[in-house]
């Protein structure tokens, strides 16, 4: 079996004293989507911050493409095919569209390259293009994440690391990138590792989920069979059953911890 793209083993990162993670180990395949799922405050976001270098693990590897890269500079590991959208999007308020996009191709030499790149995020994205000279300050939540999200691809990443992509957006907006993330997924073959607590729009969209509950994963498989487990659908998916059965599985989720 082949080795697979990214492979997290016992990591343990800090914030101070307090431990945010706790011995996570996961797997990312190529060409997969992969999604973690868990409230608030449970260390997704740690997770991915872990991952692109923003945050040094204590403990544990970290290995990208068959490289160990736990030690290395965020820069080096976009250099290395990850890129990393923030929660909240993290956009350049005051550059432009375009200066945004350009931002992303930092690491890029062939001039032709990125040009034709910046068209093919302006046809995932059209209204970007129109949008060119506008100060990213300007544009609604929606229009910035599909900024951040075109930012990333401007690097032409291996990886994509998203977090929380549909945080303060509505409805529609959030059905439209999630069907643009797996047109990227699938067209280009860009590898996806999705935090998100919209449970409903990520197990549609990822092959394979992890859940995660105060630093430690506690469930994994694929996101076929997670939406068929009781314990999903009731905590996540808000399918909530009452009785007996319903209260076995409480306490059988207080297990998880």
């Amino acid at each position: 079996m082949a080795e697979p793209l990214l492979k997290v083993s016992n990591i343990e990162t800090y914030y101070g004293p307090i431990m945010a993670i706790r011995g996570i180990s996961l797997e990312v395949p190529e060409g997969t989507i992969v999604t973690v799922l868990g409230a608030n405050g449970a260390g997704k976001t740690t997770i991915l911050k872990t991952i692109s270098g923003v945050m040094d693990p204590q403990k544990g590897t970290i290995v990208f493409a068959g490289r160990e890269i736990q030690k290395e500079d965020p820069d080096r590991i976009v250099r290395r095919g990850i890129s990393h959208v923030p929660e909240g999007r993290e956009v350049f308020p005051f550059l432009t569209v375009r200066e945004n996009l350009m931002m992303g191709a930092y690491t890029r030499r062939s001039a032709a390259e990125v040009n034709e790149d910046l068209e093919l995020v302006h046809r995932y994205f059209p209204m970007l293009k129109e949008r060119s000279e506008q100060k990213a300050v300007q544009l609604s939540g929606g229009e910035q994440q599909m900024l951040a999200i075109s930012r990333a691809l401007m690097s032409r990443p291996r990886m994509m690391l998203l977090d929380e992509p549909s945080l303060g957006l509505s409805p529609a907006l959030v059905k439209e990138i999630f069907e643009i993330v797996a047109r990227i997924n699938r067209e280009r073959g860009t590898t996806v590792l999705l935090v998100e607590q919209n449970a409903h729009m990520a197990l549609e969209t990822a092959d394979y989920g992890y859940v995660l509950e105060v630093g430690r994963i506690v469930m994994e498989d694929s996101c076929e069979r997670l939406r068929r487990k009781d314990d999903i659908r009731e905590f996540y998916l808000g399918m909530k059953e009452q009785g007996a059965r319903g209260k076995r599985r409480w306490k059988r989720r207080k297990t998880w911890r």
